[in-house]
């Protein structure tokens, strides 16, 4: 049983640190709710599963398996220091570790633990960080194709249904992106990085509109999805108007432009959230007057 040296608050924080709220709901993209999910969750898993009442086993089992993945990150950057001197000593800088610190001390847990040496458990881990950044772009760019494929039907574009078509425009963003904005290098991505954890929790907010619509519509209880997404939305809008005057601030007029692209698309899902359930609820109320 390891045990936590780690402070519940640290009042030392390095320099450079974010505030705690709302920057830390809007960083952590998993763990509790990540908007990506909801994209997998209709345009990979519903193609994937045998039938619809599967949808509760991967669906909340995937859930609860990231979720004590989330708890055991938390163990392995709080415990397992003699004291608590030697966590301060580790974390002197904020984002100072990187995907280094990600192999090197996944390494170092590996091989203690299961016995190999250091290089191997080194290589083992860089293969899975690999893995990871493969597998989430393989099912990015499969979603984006969705989503083209989605505007062709809605905009009555039948060229961007044709499958080539849609995956080459979704291929096309990402090389672009890449190699446009970040030169021979192909860091573009890192240019907008940024800006991920506020967009993919206002899609979780997005997310949660539509099921507590649903849940409205079948008549059942909606607050435990409606006040989660208040918070989302809320935490979202504050991030953004913090994170605008810091890119304002450094001058990046490219992630400034993004970044009130993104507020107002916030805003929209707010008063869409509100008008949404005004008319809902209006349309209850005359089908229970008309009841009577």
């Amino acid at each position: 049983n390891p045990q936590v040296v780690a402070p519940a608050f640290n009042p030392d924080t390095p320099a450079g640190t974010p505030s705690l709220f709302p920057l830390l709901f809007v960083t952590i993209a998993c763990g509790a709710i990540s908007g990506f999910h909801s994209l997998v969750g209709s345009g990979t898993t519903a193609k994937q599963i045998d039938k619809e009442t599967d949808e509760r086993l991967v669906g909340y089992g995937g859930a609860v398996g990231e979720g004590m993945l989330a708890l055991a990150a938390i163990i392995a950057v709080s415990a397992g220091f003699a004291s608590l001197g030697d966590w301060q000593a580790v974390y002197t800088k904020f984002g100072a570790g990187g995907i280094t610190a990600f192999v090197e001390g996944g390494a170092a847990i590996v091989s203690n633990g299961l016995g190999f040496s250091h290089e191997f458990a080194a290589t083992l881990l860089a293969v899975m960080a690999i893995l990871f950044a493969g597998t989430t772009m393989d099912t990015g760019v499969r979603l984006q194709r969705y989503i083209v494929q989605e505007w062709g039907n809605i905009y009555n574009i039948p060229i961007l249904t044709n499958n080539f078509v849609a995956t080459l425009i979704a291929v096309g963003a990402c090389i672009a992106l890449a190699f446009g904005a970040g030169g021979a290098s192909g860091a573009g991505g890192m240019i907008i990085w940024p800006l991920f954890g506020t967009t993919n929790q206002l899609l979780a907010g997005l997310t949660l509109l539509v099921v507590s619509l649903i849940l409205l519509k079948l008549g059942r209880p909606v607050w435990f999805t409606l006040l989660p997404m208040a918070f989302l939305l809320l935490v979202t809008i504050l991030a953004l108007l913090i994170q605008l005057w810091h890119f304002f601030s450094i001058g990046n007029w490219l992630l400034v432009v993004m970044d009130i692209l993104i507020l107002i698309a916030a805003t929209m899902v707010a008063l869409e959230a509100m008008g949404a359930f005004m008319r809902e609820r209006q349309r209850l109320a005359a089908t229970a007057r008309g009841a009577e």
